[in-house]
């Protein structure tokens, strides 16, 4: 992405928990690195953050599948500013509910941002809209449930992984039901509305 100030930098994150920032112009020469988590095969960044040209937001993934989740592993949002890398704000996930199975707080998914908000999802099922401001959550809905659909196929929803949330024409697409690495499956496109329904 191109700077105010004209210069153009590369903003990426990787399996190692570490996010980079390169200068495309100048050999991929290191402009600043931080570490957000353990990193793993399955871990650190899955498929992705996003940017809003000034800063850029990162979801961890550091996943950990059991029963009820572990709450204080995996998981996150972060926000760096991109010229300077300075961390702006982290969000610690919110607990899996009790009781429930292949789940995690992980956010592996793949971010999506609209101006002011953060779309996240997680291993757990949510769907998180986030405030660029201070990572506050604004909104949130749990995919995991049976779902009447449009063409009358049984609905399911389940973890959130890979493909990021699609943001067009006002409204809001997520996939849900990402089985694989002891997720819980689903099948399920859900669309929302500009008010959350």
């Amino acid at each position: 992405m191109e700077l105010k100030n004209g210069k153009r930098v590369l903003v990426f994150g990787q399996k190692s928990g570490e996010v980079h920032a390169v200068d495309p112009d100048d050999n991929g020469k290191e402009l600043w690195t931080h570490r957000i988590g353990h990193g793993s095969a399955l871990g650190g960044i899955e498929w992705g953050g996003t940017s809003d040209g000034q800063n850029y937001y990162v979801p961890l993934s550091d996943v950990r599948i059991g029963r009820g989740g572990r709450p204080g592993e995996g998981g996150g949002l972060f926000a760096f500013d991109i010229a300077t890398g300075n961390q702006l704000w982290k969000k610690t996930p919110d607990p899996c509910p009790p009781g429930r199975e292949h789940c995690s707080p992980a956010q592996s998914q793949a971010a999506s941002s609209m101006p002011g908000i953060i779309f996240s999802g997680s291993i757990g099922g949510f769907i998180r809209a986030f405030s660029a401001k201070d990572g506050s959550v604004t909104w949130a809905f749990d995919t995991i449930r049976d779902y009447t659909t449009v063409n009358g196929v049984k609905g399911r929803g389940g973890s959130l992984d890979t493909g990021r949330p699609a943001i067009a024409a006002g409204m809001l697409f997520v996939p849900s039901g990402y089985a694989n690495w002891g997720g819980s499956p689903g099948n399920v496109l859900l669309a929302f509305s500009v008010d959350g329904k």
